[in-house]
C-alpha cells in the first residue's frame, strides 16, 4: 500500500491524448470509422473512444447533463460503440480503444463480458472498459431495465464480469442473475482483465471507483471541483487497501471549435483550436492522466472532423 496521501496522485508524465471515434451525427458511417481510426493513429493520438446512446426522445424524461439541458440533435444517429471500436481496431495497431461510457446495465453481464473479451482479443489487448450508469430514464425503459437500484445492479454486474474474465469455473447466485457452475474459457488478452474505468460524479460513484476500478472517466470542469471529486476516489482507494497512485483520471472534453476566440467562460465548451488546446494542457497540469476530445456534436462533415483532430494534436504536442 502506498504511503502517499489520498489527496495526492501519481506524478504526471506526458499526458495521453485521445479522440472520439466518428460514431454519431454527420460522422456515423462505417467506412469512415474504419478510415478515421487509421488516420487518427497516424496523427499520433494515443487512444480512441466510443460513447453509448440508443435514442433521443421527443419529450425527454431527463435534461441532458450539459449545456442548456437539450440533448444534442446529433445523438439521434448513433452507431453502436463496440462495433465502432471493432472497425477502428481493424485499421490500427497501436492506439488504445476505450468506451466512455458504455452503459453496462443495458446488457446481460455474461454476454457483455464475452463481447468485451472478444474485442480485447481482436485488438491484441488494447481495450479499456469504461462503464457508466446512464442518465436518461427513457433509455432504460426502452432497454427493459429498471431505473431504480442502478448502483447495486452495477456492483453485481461487475462481480459477474470479473468472474467471467478471471475464473476457470464461473458460478454466481445473485439477486438479479444466476450462473450455474460453468466453464467460460474465452479469456481477455490482457490479464487478469482489461483495465476497468468507471464514470460518475456522485460520492457513491467516486467511492466505487476508488474501491474497485482502475480509473475515473470524468469531464472537463473547474479545477477545484475536479480536485474534490478526484480526492474522493483516492480516499476510497486508500481505505480499501489499494494504491491510490495507481488510479487513472481520464477526462472527456466536448468543444465546439470556433474560428474566432470565445469568451473565457465558454472555454473549453467552445473556443478556437488554441483555446481548447491550451485548456487541455491546463487539465494535464491539474493531474489528468489522459484527455480525449469529442467534436461530433458540432462538426458537419468527416473532413471537418479530421481537420480539427489534426490541428488540435499539433497544437497540444507543440505546447
Amino acid at each position: 500500500m502506498s504511503e502517499r496521501s489520498s489527496a495526492e496522485s501519481a506524478t504526471p508524465g506526458p499526458v495521453r491524448l485521445g479522440f472520439a471515434v466518428p460514431q454519431y451525427g454527420a460522422c456515423a458511417d462505417p467506412e469512415f470509422i474504419r478510415r478515421a481510426g487509421s488516420d487518427l493513429e497516424g496523427m499520433g493520438y494515443d487512444s480512441l473512444w466510443a460513447g453509448d446512446r440508443i435514442l433521443v426522445p421527443l419529450r425527454p424524461s431527463d435534461p441532458y447533463p450539459g449545456g442548456n439541458g437539450e440533448i444534442p440533435a446529433a445523438y439521434s444517429t448513433f452507431f453502436d460503440p463496440l462495433t465502432a471500436l471493432t472497425l477502428a481496431a481493424v485499421g490500427t495497431s497501436r492506439v488504445r480503444l476505450g468506451t466512455s461510457t458504455l452503459n453496462a446495465l443495458w446488457h446481460s453481464p455474461v454476454v457483455l463480458a464475452r463481447t468485451l473479451t472478444s474485442l480485447d482479443l481482436a485488438s491484441a489487448g488494447r481495450l479499456d472498459v469504461g462503464l457508466g450508469l446512464g442518465w436518461l430514464r427513457d433509455e432504460f425503459a426502452a432497454a427493459g431495465v429498471p431505473w431504480q437500484g442502478r448502483g447495486a445492479r452495477l456492483e453485481e454486474a461487475l462481480d459477474l464480469m470479473e468472474a467471467a474474465w478471471t475464473q476457470d469455473v464461473v458460478a454466481h447466485q445473485g439477486e438479479r442473475w444466476t450462473v450455474a457452475p460453468s466453464r467460460i474459457d474465452l479469456k481477455p488478452a490482457q490479464r487478469p482483465r482489461p483495465p476497468l474505468l468507471l464514470g460518475g460524479f456522485t460520492p457513491a460513484a467516486l467511492e466505487r471507483i476508488g474501491r474497485r476500478a482502475d480509473g475515473w472517466l470524468g469531464a472537463a470542469m473547474p479545477a477545484a471541483h475536479l480536485a474534490g471529486l478526484w480526492g474522493t476516489a483516492l480516499g476510497a482507494a486508500e481505505r480499501a487497501g489499494r494504491d491510490p497512485s495507481a488510479l487513472r483520471m481520464v477526462l472527456r472534453v466536448n468543444p465546439a471549435i470556433t474560428a474566432e476566440p470565445a469568451p473565457a467562460d465558454r472555454v473549453p465548451h467552445a473556443g478556437t483550436i488554441a483555446q481548447v488546446g491550451d485548456h487541455l494542457l491546463r487539465l494535464a497540469a491539474a493531474g489528468a492522466h489522459e484527455l480525449f476530445v469529442d467534436v461530433q456534436t458540432s462538426v458537419t462533415s468527416p473532413q471537418q472532423y479530421l481537420d480539427i483532430a489534426h490541428a488540435l494534436i499539433t497544437h497540444v504536442r507543440a505546447g
